[in-house]
């Protein structure tokens, strides 16, 4: 794959922020009727389809921010000379060509591109088809930026295949693939990985726990759990588990405490069997398979532990590896769990909510990766290359 100049690909991302301007009322319309299309009762995901003047808005500063970002290809991580005189430097490098895999988002089209166009890869769009005709305006806008600065429109497209032809393209490419980036359900994340083959970097489920410690601030914690469960319902980040330490003082009170705080912001409880016994009006959970779920809604599922140890452990087991908190004043305590839980991001008296690129001061996001080659947490432009060794020798044989 060619290397393009750094000049070249900003001057690309110029133009596209122009065009995205020019083009505002068109993409509206578009989605206008993606959303008079929408069929399901999945608020998460008609939430995730929205297209409004601030998103466009968004979409523009994404690609500016990227712009002004350094080029992420060609930086040398090291540079060493052998014995034997061979001059070995280890640089970053183009993956190639990545696919990405996503429901509903049409920001993505945006967000992806942009990311992966300045570090060099070519990139195929496959969005849902509840997004098909706001995907489509974005693209024309793509293309139209590649065609004015002389380059061809593959290094951005949208697939349209569905299903059963995915599935296809999946185990027989018809075109170089080098990554998979499936951004979505367990359901899209397994089908990718039953039948890609090539690499698949994962973009987890959220299902993110919070565990209140006996050595809590009460007023922090109930702050941050209506935050993280209520702020954005349909993000990857949101809350689903809130865990607390039945050793707190006036256990009982708190729990209803925070009950009716839920309450006022509609949240729908479920409990385990131990709190139950205190929020007896509320639904007790009959399968423990509910821990593995991640909700997109307002829900909350509430349990009760012992200790430390044991929210670590149910955290490991049930949690997506996506993000976790903990709420405690004791320092070390939080060090423990953030050391112990197996989760791309950790928190400690703070939100689950800020596992986001831009929060994080990464910039704009392909995904969030759950997995840990070849890079876990927010994918943003410096993430999306690989390395490559260039060893430069006058001459030289090994000799075994």
């Amino acid at each position: 794959m060619k290397l393009l100049h750094t000049d070249l690909k900003n001057s690309v991302l110029k133009s596209m922020t122009q065009i995205l301007e020019q083009n505002r009322a068109d993409i509206l319309k578009a989605n206008k009727k993606d959303l008079e299309a929408f069929k399901g009762e999945d608020q998460a995901l008609y939430d995730r389809l929205i297209v409004n003047d601030k998103k466009i808005d968004d979409m523009i500063e994404a690609v500016t921010s990227v712009m002004h970002q350094d080029d992420p290809v060609g930086r040398e991580i090291s540079n060493r000379t052998l014995k034997n005189d061979l001059n070995v430097v280890n640089t970053t490098a183009p993956f190639g060509t990545i696919l990405i895999i996503y429901e509903s988002r049409p920001d993505v089209t945006i967000e992806a591109a942009v990311l992966a166009f300045k570090a060099n890869n070519k990139i195929l769009l496959k969005g849902g088809k509840e997004a098909i005709h706001s995907n489509k305006a974005l693209e024309r806008c793509w293309h139209q930026a590649l065609e004015m600065n002389g380059l061809s429109k593959d290094w951005i497209r949208l697939m349209h295949l569905n299903r059963t032809e995915t599935q296809a393209f999946l185990k027989s490419p018809s075109e170089p693939l080098d990554l998979i980036v499936p951004r979505g359900g367990e359901r899209l994340i397994n089908f990718v990985k039953t039948h890609a083959n090539c690499a698949v970097l994962v973009s987890g489920r959220g299902n993110n726990f919070l565990y209140v410690s006996e050595h809590a601030d009460w007023s922090k914690a109930v702050n941050v759990i209506i935050n993280a469960k209520t702020d954005k319902i349909s993000g990857c980040n949101a809350l689903d588990k809130v865990l607390i330490n039945r050793n707190i003082p006036e256990y009982d009170t708190k729990l209803n405490m925070l009950k009716q705080k839920l309450e006022q912001y509609e949240v729908e409880l479920l409990v385990d069997e131990k709190v139950s016994k205190i929020l007896s009006q509320e639904q007790t959970i009959a399968d423990d398979a509910i821990w593995y779920e991640e909700f997109l809604a307002l829900k909350l599922l509430i349990g009760e532990v012992n200790g430390l140890d044991e929210a670590i452990e149910l955290i490991n087991e049930f949690s997506g590896k996506h993000s976790a908190a903990i709420i405690t004043e004791d320092s070390e305590e939080a060090q423990s769990f953030m050391q112990n839980v197996d989760c791309a991001a950790v928190y400690h008296n703070a939100s689950t909510r800020f596992t986001d690129g831009g929060q994080m001061g990464v910039g704009a996001e392909l995904a969030i990766s759950t997995d840990k080659l070849h890079h876990r947490g927010p994918l943003g432009l410096n993430q999306l290359v690989t390395n490559k060794y260039y060893v430069y020798g006058s001459g030289q044989v090994r000799v075994s």
